[in-house]
C-alpha cells in the first residue's frame, strides 16, 4: 500500500464519520420541528414567549390583556397558549397606537 493509498483511505474513514455526524444532526432536528407547538398548523407561543415579546411580567398579561378580551389565548392541558397570528395582531392593534401618538408634535406658543 503506497502513501496515495493510505491518505484515501484515511479520508475515507474520516468522510464516513462525517456523514454519519450529518446523519445524527439531521435526526435531531427532524425530533426538534416535531416538538414545535402547534395548533390547527398554526405555530403556539406560551407566556414566557409573549412576556417577552411584550417585554411584561406574566401578571401585566394576564390581568391587563387575556382578561379584558383584547389578547385571544387558548388552553392545552392546562396551560395558555396563544396563536402567534393573534399575537402578532395585538401588537399590530395596540404598538401602532403608541407610533400615532409620538408622531404629533406640539404646537408653538411662541414663549
Amino acid at each position: 500500500m503506497g502513501m496515495n493509498d493510505d491518505l484515501k483511505e484515511w479520508m475515507q474513514q474520516r468522510f464516513e464519520q462525517f456523514m454519519k455526524r450529518l446523519d445524527r444532526i439531521d435526526s435531531y432536528l427532524e425530533k426538534m420541528a416535531i416538538k414545535e407547538k402547534l395548533l390547527e398548523g398554526e405555530r403556539l407561543l406560551d407566556n414566557q414567549d409573549v412576556c417577552q415579546l411584550l417585554n411584561v411580567s406574566k401578571r401585566t398579561l394576564q390581568q391587563r390583556y387575556r382578561s379584558s378580551g383584547e389578547l385571544p389565548y387558548q388552553m392545552v392541558y392546562h396551560k395558555t397558549f396563544y396563536k402567534e397570528t393573534d399575537v402578532e395582531a395585538f401588537i399590530k392593534a395596540n404598538f401602532a397606537k403608541g407610533e400615532d401618538m409620538g408622531d404629533e408634535t406640539p404646537e408653538d406658543t411662541g414663549d
